[in-house]
């Protein structure tokens, strides 16, 4: 299991108590075979939970009572994020609480507790809304002519912005891909352990197979760090590293930004904009499904209702009033 120095700082407290036990829940998530990513994104879940607790005096998870799971869960409703002031969303409310009542159901099965006081806590329920951004083609090609390509951080950008464009892969899927995981010949990349951990392969563009070429003719060997280990990883950062899932979404946003595209978002837009383009120029949904490596077509569906310009045309083409172009007046 990995997790990153500054969440094992936060884990750092007395034994026994709720903050200090979350590292016991996290090695349990590693032995089930969850990707880091998740346990990550768990452990920073429940503590948030932990300092809402903490701030009430309660530090250990015998004295967590479901009248506070219930406060925690109104607070979550209230709660306006800092940056922007928006609300959270139902999905992060969701993921928030159910962090929270697995956290406990672990400490329920290791008798740490004697009842989960999160068990009975009502999760919002989650409508699946229609993505909120998508870039238009024009915006898109903006967003691809702003990395100075001349530059070694510049080609590096050009290349992920096409890649992302061109696939719709999670930005963490970027951020793990290696180069031996595409095949230039073929215009195929495997995507390893993907969401749920779930391998797939998937189709990527010739246009983003000539940057992610030329990024790495020119731009990858002037980020290579001799004194690092050898690393087969495509992105590399400012110091050799493998680049992260952040800073994925930070190019991104900075080449929104200079493009002078007011739509907010990072690296999902993409994802939501190659998939709401395809379907529009008539993909089959089940394609896009396996492309974006959704489990569920109802997930994969939710882009078929912003993917109106294709059914207007067919409604056109095929509906007998439409197909009467010239109806008689009505007298």
């Amino acid at each position: 299991m990995s997790i990153t120095l500054t969440t094992l700082k936060k884990l750092s407290a007395p034994p026994g108590t709720l903050r200090s036990l979350i590292t016991g829940y996290a090695e349990e998530m590693s032995r089930k075979g969850y990707s880091e990513n998740t346990i990550e994104g768990r452990i920073w879940c429940v503590l948030r939970f932990v300092e809402f607790a903490e701030e009430r005096n309660i530090i250990k998870p015998q004295d967590v009572t479901a009248s506070l799971v219930e406060r925690y869960a109104k607070h979550l409703t209230n709660y306006r994020r800092p940056k922007n002031g928006r609300l959270l969303s139902r999905g992060s409310r969701i993921t928030f609480l159910s962090a929270v009542r697995e956290y406990f159901r672990h400490l329920y099965r290791k008798n740490i507790i004697l009842f989960n006081p999160a068990s009975e806590v009502e999760l919002p329920k989650q409508n699946r809304s229609l993505p909120r951004n998508i870039f238009s083609v024009e915006e898109a090609e903006r967003l691809m002519n702003i990395p100075d390509i001349h530059d070694r951080t510049g080609l590096r950008d050009r290349a992920i912005l096409e890649l992302l464009y061109s696939t719709g892969m999670r930005r963490f899927e970027v951020s793990r891909l290696y180069i031996s995981d595409v095949d230039f010949s073929k215009g195929i990349i495997h995507i390893r352990e993907g969401k749920g951990r779930k391998d797939r392969v998937i189709p990527v563009g010739k246009r983003a197979v000539f940057w992610i070429e030329e990024y790495l003719k020119k731009s990858r060997p002037k980020f290579v760090d001799p004194k690092l280990p050898v690393t087969d990883a495509m992105f590399l950062g400012r110091y050799g590293e493998h680049l992260r899932p952040q800073s994925i979404s930070l190019v991104v946003r900075n080449c929104r930004k200079a493009a002078g595209v007011t739509k907010e978002g990072a690296a999902h837009i993409f994802r939501h904009t190659t998939a709401t383009m395809m379907l529009e120029n008539g993909a089959d949904v089940r394609f896009v499904q396996e492309l974006l490596g959704h489990e569920s077509l109802d997930t994969t569906k939710i882009y078929t209702r912003v993917a109106i310009t294709k059914l207007k045309e067919v409604h056109e083409r095929t509906h007998p009033a439409e197909m009467k172009r010239n109806p008689e007046a009505i007298s």
